[in-house]
């Protein structure tokens, strides 16, 4: 069966054609159908195995209902593989889930090619984990308690990774390679290459050495920011010119140690670098804890002093039967203590991210992409405690048994009132996608607005698509073209009938803010934001600000994964520190000189609108009023030329009447493109042009080009004049056809008249040269399309139909066209075209998705969101985290504390502000005067600049007539006129940005106003 590319899209771009192949072709058994167990089952079933068996002997507690999402009250007493098959069958009807509810048999075992043992006895990972080596089982032990995680990969003594780190190969252009041992290898870009010593790389269109084009990867031994150090090349032929270098990544082999040898001789991965010393204290504490079930028959009782101690004393024994386990490092006893005292816990953020990790190394097993994990991996998330648990004998251990309820294993480790204090929380979640989903249920187990004045509200104006499903796992198949929010909420319902959940299916902004109002903020107790895009996480950082609330920010690409979490007056915002913009293409390369299937795939994307979006956009605006034409001859005259000829030609010279006359466009258009545009680059620069420096013009990143000749029996070249006439036949609500031998009829009528190149023509060769050139206007020109143009009454009913890039639909001819377009031009300058898969993913600007990395993710979120409800006042307490599963690499931090500033001897921070009453209790407003006058009585500040928003109320530099009208007037009734926008009834206050100098006629800097006028 081949791959469904409308579930998998997004998974496709991590993990790749081969690698879902190899997906299908693996059975995998998970053991233990428990909070952790059935988190990893979710996340495997939506990657695309071949099957999935659960097994488990056990019944369904209380406990299991604080993170099992697929158990409820009723299936209490039933076994928990059982009860949850139905829910897991749902999640992707291409992989099968069967069910084993016996004791494990080596039969059994022997149908699968994973094995992955949860919630299970030392004994029993032993016995398999020694028979799954044997028979080279890729075997995972995966376990939480409580606070606690652990993990254990053996994949084998023979494991071959394809791809270690999932990244693109490297790639550079060539510009000299030296004749010595080793060769220098040159390049020409002005950007660090990225190679690094140890990669391997292959050459090709090299001119001179060609010895190195297609040969076989060469290891880099040595590298500089623009050069790299291969092979010895003193035996080659000269170098001359050009080339390209391209990383090849070769497979590597790894052998890993059996259980019993592992659990001897451990190597660990670190996932905080804050806490390396206490790896070895849990690989004995895991053990003990082992010791202990066997000799007790039970886990240590929540927070029970006797049992911690029993527990530390069977660690000590360990320690002292095995040293070597600890190395230098001291047996921490009180982190012992910690696991006895919560291991009967069971947190559903915690199954979570260990979950998620565990379920990637599922996929590394099955795939070979990515370095699977080596060996063992110890978390712990202690910070989430109560402050005052860590103090010795500060709890009463009454408060953490279990009361028969569903949130038990939650109880377990943070007491009944805290259960009480989550349930009552009121919180927003913005954006119902992969991360939300995750986000809900997480807040329906742990209980989050469950009870009495709590809430979740959630907001999202989208509909369920066929994609979403691969990864947003609250929804199904005929919940398609429903809207996420009340899908999502519906769900989670589900899972927990006590949830109250308020969906909406609003964009959150200025637009929404009378709905989003002041009021609504303050009740809320925090904001978790599960958007996509930056600008929506930068409004919604300010509004948090604004109404100093908490904020959990979180994003996935790919096997990546950050979080961020927001406290008021203790870390800086979101929005405090920017990423770095991505480098654009420079446009003189996207228009003349592409060298590589980037270029050509954005220069199609702009083409795509330009000709189909833009350029009908224009017409519409144009006929709607005089307004549009007003606008336009504000700009530059090489601007006012380009709208005005487009104008003309969408309604005059190219406007079609027939599907015919789209063939004949979309004919002359191809070669415009693909010929004469060319030659002429060609007339301006001959292929053996050279610089003034004396070398050749086409070198280095620029490709000499070549014109193509139209072959309508070349599908490339068919597949985009089918592709260009429909969208513009789409443009003019002309109906098109698919009929290709029907085009090729046309186009045998289309008339192609002789190009030839013309002298004088300016080709910029850089972006400086394009800025820095004048615009040369014909001026008649200019003014005949004026005239044509002037009556708008001649075009009248001309309105065109302008067309939104849409990449997922297939029928459009939306990327059909963006592949044709862009591979046509690869072909022109000789660039290695790229398939649909590839040109979605660029073009489409898609970010790789996968649901493993958001399970994690969304649990360390929810690690944090625990100490928020706690009322955490350290800085140290909170994390901010990156994840990387392919390597796998965890790094977390301390938040960064607010930035502080001072005026005078005040110091503050961007969750401070002036607060200013604007209306008396008379009812009269605060005018301007009155002020200017506050801050310089009562904080001895003289203001020099006052805005709001976008709109300047007062400056020292007003003109004096200005001032004398605004200084006597009421606040808002200056901000009314100025904004020319009317103040809505739901707006409260409003912000002013001042600038302001001191005493000492200094500028200082001050934080802004908040100014209260209802």
């Amino acid at each position: 069966m081949d791959i469904d590319e409308g579930l998998y899209s997004r998974q496709l771009y991590v993990l790749g054609y081969d690698g879902m192949e190899r997906m299908k072709k693996t059975n995998v058994l998970i053991s233990g159908m428990r909070g952790l167990g059935v988190e990893i089952a979710k996340n495997i079933i939506l990657g695309g195995v071949k099957s999935v068996t659960i097994h488990d002997e056990g019944t369904a507690e209380w406990s299991d209902l604080s993170s099992q999402f697929y158990l409820s009250e009723k299936d209490i007493g039933k076994n928990r593989a059982d009860a949850s098959q139905r829910h897991l069958i749902g999640l992707n009807s291409y992989v099968p889930v069967s069910l084993y509810t016996e004791i494990l048999t080596k039969d059994v075992l022997l149908q699968h090619q994973v094995v992955v043992l949860t919630n299970s006895l030392l004994e029993e990972q032993l016995d398999v984990g020694k028979f799954c080596h044997q028979n080279d089982i890729k075997f995972i032990i995966a376990d939480t308690k409580g606070l606690f995680g652990q993990l254990f990969c053996d994949f084998g003594e023979d494991f071959e990774v394809r791809d270690e780190n999932g990244e693109e190969p490297l790639r550079a252009n060539v510009s000299w390679i030296t004749k010595e041992n080793p060769g220098q290898v040159i390049c020409s870009d002005a950007t660090y290459h990225g190679f690094q010593t140890g990669d391997f790389v292959t050459f090709s269109e090299i001119q001179g050495m060609t010895e190195l084009n297609n040969c076989v990867p060469v290891e880099i031994v040595g590298t500089s920011r623009f050069s790299f150090s291969i092979c010895d090349t003193r035996d080659f032929g000269d170098y001359e010119k050009g080339g390209i270098a391209r990383e090849v990544k070769l497979p590597q082999r790894k052998a890993y140690k059996s259980l019993g040898e592992a659990l001897q001789t451990p190597s660990y991965k670190t996932t905080d670098f804050g806490k390396m010393d206490r790896q070895g204290t849990l690989h004995i504490a895991f053990q003990a804890l082992h010791r202990f079930v066997q000799d007790f028959s039970r886990l240590p009782k929540p927070w029970g002093k006797t049992d911690a101690e029993t527990l530390v004393n069977i660690a000590r024994r360990l320690s002292e039967e095995q040293p070597s386990l600890l190395g230098e490092e001291p047996l921490i006893e009180d982190l012992v203590r910690k696991l006895a005292f919560v291991a009967t816990g069971d947190l559903s953020p915690m199954n979570a991210f260990i979950g998620g990790v565990a379920a990637q190394e599922v996929l590394k097993a099955c795939t070979g992409k990515f370095l699977p994990l080596n060996q063992w991996m110890y978390f712990d998330a202690l910070e989430c405690l109560p402050e005052e648990s860590e103090v010795k004998g500060g709890v009463n251990e009454e408060d953490f048994q279990p009361r028969a309820c569903r949130y038990d294993g939650q109880i377990a480790i943070f007491g009944a009132d805290f259960q009480e204090k989550l349930k009552a929380q009121k919180y927003f979640m913005v954006g119902v996608g992969a991360i939300g989903c995750e986000l809900l249920r997480n807040f329906a187990m742990i209980g989050l607005g469950a009870g009495p004045g709590g809430s979740i509200t959630i907001t999202d104006m989208d509909t369920i698509s066929l994609s979403n499903l691969n990864r947003q796992f609250l929804f199904r198949t005929n919940d398609i073209g429903k809207m996420k929010s009340e899908t999502a909420a519906a769900a989670v319902r589900k899972m927990n009938p006590f949830m109250n959940v308020i969906a909406h299916q609003n964009q959150v902004g200025e637009e929404t803010e009378n709905i989003y109002t002041h009021d609504f903020y303050q009740e809320l107790t925090g904001v978790a934001n599960a958007l996509d895009n930056v600008p929506a996480r930068q409004y919604m950082d300010g509004r948090c600000v604004l109404h100093q609330k908490p904020l959990l920010e979180s994003g996935t690409m790919g096997t990546k994964a950050n979080v961020q979490v927001i406290i008021p007056h203790m870390t800086e915002s979101y929005g405090t520190a920017q990423d770095p913009t991505k480098k654009s293409i420079p446009l003189c390369t996207l228009k003349n000189f592409p060298n590589a299937i980037e270029h050509t795939l954005q220069w199609a994307r702009d083409q795509f609108e330009g000709l189909f979006k833009q350029s009908a956009e224009n017409v519409n605006k144009y006929l709607e009023g005089p307004s549009f034409i007003d606008q336009t001859m504000t700009l530059q005259e090489g601007q006012i030329l380009e709208i005005l000829e487009g104008l003309y030609k969408s309604l005059v010279v190219d406007k079609p009447k027939s599907f015919a006359d789209c063939v004949a466009w979309a004919r002359r258009h191809w070669q415009t493109q693909y010929n004469d545009t060319l030659r002429q680059l060609l007339h301006n620069f001959p292929h053996d042009q050279v610089t003034t420096s004396g070398a050749l013009f086409w070198s280095g990143p620029k490709r000499c080009p070549h014109p193509l000749e139209f072959d309508a029996s070349n599908y490339r070249h068919m597949e985009y004049i089918e592709a260009a006439a429909n969208l513009y036949a789409e443009n003019y609500s002309i109906k098109g056809s698919k009929d290709r031998d029907a085009i090729k009829q046309i186009l045998q009528s289309v008339d192609i008249l002789p190009f030839t190149p013309k002298s004088g023509v300016t080709i910029h060769t850089n972006d400086e040269e394009m800025e820095a050139a004048e615009d040369s206007v014909d001026k008649n020109h200019l003014e005949k399309l004026k005239k044509h143009l002037s009556s708008r009454e001649a075009f009248s009913g001309c309105e065109m139909h302008p067309i939104e890039f849409e990449k997922d639909d297939d029928t459009n001819f939306h990327m059909d066209f963006i592949v044709a377009a862009s591979n046509l031009r690869a072909e022109n300058y000789d660039i290695p075209p790229a398939d649909r898969h590839k040109s979605k993913l660029i073009a489409g600007k898609i970010i790789p998705a996968i649901a493993t990395t958001t399970a994690a993710v969304v649990g360390l979120v929810c690690l944090e969101l625990y100490k928020i409800a706690l009322g955490k006042t350290k800085l140290e307490s909170f994390k901010n985290g990156f994840l990387n599963l392919a390597l796998p690499f965890f790094g977390f931090s301390e938040p960064i504390a607010a930035p502080k500033h001072t005026y005078y001897d005040k110091e503050w921070t961007l969750w401070d502000r002036f607060e200013v009453t604007g209306v008396k209790p008379s009812g009269e407003e605060m005018t301007l005067k009155q002020f200017l006058d506050y801050f310089k009585n009562e904080h001895k500040l003289e203001i020099t600049m006052l805005s709001q928003g976008v709109s300047m109320l007062y400056s020292f530099f007003m003109p004096a007539a200005k001032l004398k009208e605004r200084i006597e007037q009421p606040m808002t009734e200056i901000v009314t006129k100025v904004s020319k926008k009317k103040i809505g009834k739901h707006v409260k206050a409003l912000v002013f940005e001042l600038c302001c100098n001191d005493e000492s006629d200094e500028d200082v800097e001050v934080p802004y106003v908040r100014y209260t006028m209802r």
